[in-house]
């Protein structure tokens, strides 16, 4: 069945598991989401909510966030949502934030790291530190990035949690920093922390799906070089975050948030183009290596991903043919030497 709509989208991202919905149960306790703003984090509240109507419990919801968007705020507020404006930077707006039992940690800087370096390491490390030290009783849930890990073999399963991090580029570098400012708090305050590292959400108005579909709608050139993917659909994303709740320790605990499918890009863009009826274009070749996730634990852990690649292709296919709304947020997924 196809997304009519963005309501229906949105009634798409924001459905609880089970499994979600029996470890929200485990706390009662107010929620803050900081970066409610973000791509992910609107389907993540709205998540929360339908989560806990199904509970019949009553909470405190909160999304702050610098709000750019006051249709965004208007909207979360009308559904139930508390906001609050406010710069994660600035210390005095994050120690009057309210108090909250869990912390949901959104914000980070990835795009732009380019020309300005300084505002992506103090957005993704001085941030966070300001947060721990307001929230150290909280159970904080921290995204993190797929980007911490090296480049594996095509041919692998992609990185679990173990695996040592090594950074390629400024962001990497930035996102590295941030998981160790979270877990420095971690274990000097015993924060029960969970990092969450996602390789890639998508749904039809942003990712590397849309992307891709719209490189194959636009006639352009798509480089194989980055010849693999993970992709998750934003939906089974948030709730696996969510899922974490109940691993978050301290020591942090990492935790890889991705598909069950590894897919070459080639084979995505080729299902675009039998959706749209034109050829795709390609460069070059695949190279030996990409950025890959093993989300296998948290799928053993938790439940596994319940939408399938094939399916967000189709309904992306036929969101973008039908010219719907896009975020215009491209993920740079072919981008090798971590220069954002």
């Amino acid at each position: 069945m196809l997304i009519e709509s963005e309501a229906t989208l949105e009634e798409r991202l924001s459905q609880p598991w089970p499994v979600t919905i029996k470890t929200l149960g485990e706390y009662d306790g107010d929620i803050l989401i900081l970066g409610i703003g973000g791509k992910m984090g609107p389907s993540l509240a709205r998540l929360i909510q339908r989560a806990d109507a199904e509970l019949g419990q009553r909470r405190r919801l909160i999304g702050v966030s610098r709000f750019s968007n006051s249709t965004l705020r208007h909207q979360l507020e009308i559904e139930g949502i508390q906001t609050i404006a406010a710069n994660a930077l600035d210390t005095a707006q994050v120690q009057a934030l309210p108090d909250s039992e869990i912390v949901i940690h959104m914000t980070g800087m990835k795009f732009g790291t380019g020309t300005n370096p300084g505002l992506t390491w103090a957005t993704n490390t001085l941030g966070p530190s300001k947060i721990c030290e307001r929230y150290p009783q909280s159970r904080i849930l921290a995204f993190s990035t797929g980007n911490v890990y090296p480049l594996v073999p095509s041919h692998s399963k992609g990185c679990p949690e173990d695996t040592p991090l090594e950074a390629s580029g400024e962001y990497a570098n930035a996102a590295i920093g941030r998981e160790r400012i979270f877990d420095y708090y971690s274990r000097e305050n015993r924060t029960a922390i969970s990092l969450l590292r996602l390789n890639y959400a998508v749904e039809p108005r942003y990712g590397v799906l849309h992307d891709i579909g719209k490189m194959v709608w636009n006639n352009e050139v798509i480089n194989l070089a980055m010849g693999l993917v993970n992709v998750i659909w934003q939906g089974d994303a948030n709730n696996l975050a969510l899922c974490a709740l109940s691993d978050a320790s301290s020591p942090a605990q990492p935790i890889n948030i991705a598909g069950a499918e590894i897919i070459s890009v080639k084979s995505i863009a080729d299902q675009f183009a039998h959706h749209f009826g034109k050829p795709p274009r390609f460069l070059g070749e695949e190279a030996p290596t990409a950025l890959l996730n093993d989300g296998r634990a948290a799928h053993r852990r938790y439940a596994a991903p319940r939408v399938a690649v094939a399916d967000v292709i189709h309904w992306t296919a036929d969101w973008i043919a039908s010219g719907k709304r896009s975020f215009n947020k491209p993920t740079h997924f072919q981008t090798r030497d971590g220069k954002f």
